[in-house]
């Protein structure tokens, strides 16, 4: 890093992190500098005053840029910093857990070795206890099989301190599989003898079925012969009685036509009477609507007149004030009734009065 330019005096490099680091620690440059500036006299009449302009402005720049690189490579050198602190702290944790992993390791071989001989002794209950367990859809001879795998596991001082624990699993298993065959062979013998009965109920319902079916078909036959003979009273009686409906028909049909001719005779008689009161009617209310028009006309033709009389006299009453206007204007009589009759009459441009 270099230690001046063509305009400043830069901080040393040993003295650079203290200088950036400290507020306002650039002062002393800053101060230099704008001492500098304040003392140059412009003169922008001439191309040498002009470029002098330029290039001390150009050496501002240029301190500029080395008083900025100072800094930001610091910041660069600062910024390694963190990295190599992590490194150290990565390097040491996983030398540390190396140490702790050696030293503990037959510990840790210990306590894998217990619990792999743990997870066996327990295993092993647990597989003595599961064979008790959910046999209810077994049949005999599978709890028979279940019944020999269990005896044959022997339970002694290797299973150590889980010996009294598994004596006791076995115990209750082989206890749970007795009391399953033994309700097999109950439910055995409970089925045989439903069979059995079964069997007798079923007997003796196909001998009622066959005494019912015999005593069923002797009382159809004669259901059947009583059935015929009924029929026969029943369409002998159906044959009077439809004899003597036709005949009450007949007689009916008789005096309702006579009936019926008689309502037609009075219907064409009321029919002939309504249709002459309806012409009379029409003709009286022709003659009332005729009348009504008429009266209706005049009125409306007195109405029209009176209103053609009223426009009229309002025309009469404005052309009056507009004519007398004029002539309070200064024309004579004669002319300010020609000149509203020309306005009436729309033969002026323009102009117009209103009614």
């Amino acid at each position: 890093m270099s230690n001046t330019t063509e305009l400043i005096e830069l901080p040393p490099a040993e003295t650079a992190l203290a200088v950036y680091s400290a507020p306002h620690g650039l002062d002393p440059y800053l101060i230099k500098i704008k001492e500098e500036l304040d003392a140059f006299v412009h003169d922008v009449s001439t191309k040498k005053g002009r470029d002098a302009i330029a290039s001390i402005a150009y050496r501002v720049a240029k301190g500029k840029t080395a008083l900025d690189n100072i800094g930001k490579e610091l910041v660069a050198e600062l910024k390694k910093q963190p990295g190599l602190v992590d490194a150290e702290r990565k390097r040491m944790r996983d030398l540390m857990d190396q140490w702790k992993d050696e030293v503990r390791k037959p510990l840790t071989d210990y306590e894998e070795a217990e619990a792999a001989r743990e997870a066996k002794h327990k295993a092993g209950v647990q597989w003595l206890s599961d064979q008790g367990r959910e046999i209810g859809f077994l049949k005999r001879e599978e709890l028979q099989t279940a019944i020999a795998a269990v005896e044959a596991r022997i339970v002694d001082e290797s299973w150590e301190e889980y010996e009294a624990e598994a004596h006791r699993a076995k115990a209750r298993t082989l206890e749970s599989l007795a009391t399953a065959i033994a309700t097999r062979e109950r439910e055995a013998t409970e089925q045989a003898e439903l069979a059995k009965l079964r069997a007798d109920a079923a007997a003796r319902e196909q001998k009622d079925r066959e005494e019912r079916i015999a005593r069923e078909a002797a009382e159809q036959a004669q259901r059947a012969a009583d059935a015929k003979a009924q029929a026969e009273r029943d369409a002998a009686a159906k044959r009077e009685a439809e004899a003597k409906a036709a005949a009450e028909r007949r007689e009916l049909e008789l005096k309702l036509q006579a009936e019926r001719a008689e309502r037609e005779k009075a219907e064409a008689l009321r029919r002939e009477e309504q249709a002459k009161a309806d012409a009379e009617r029409q003709a009286a209310a022709a003659v009332e609507a005729e009348q009504r028009r008429v009266a209706a006309a005049a009125e409306a033709e007195a109405q029209e007149a009176k209103r053609r009389e009223r426009d009229k006299a309002h025309k009469i009453a404005i052309n009056r004030a507009a004519m007398e206007a004029f002539m309070a204007g200064g024309l004579t009589e004669e002319c300010a009734k020609t000149a509203v009759t020309l306005i009436a009459k729309k033969a002026i441009p323009a102009v117009s009065i209103t009614y």
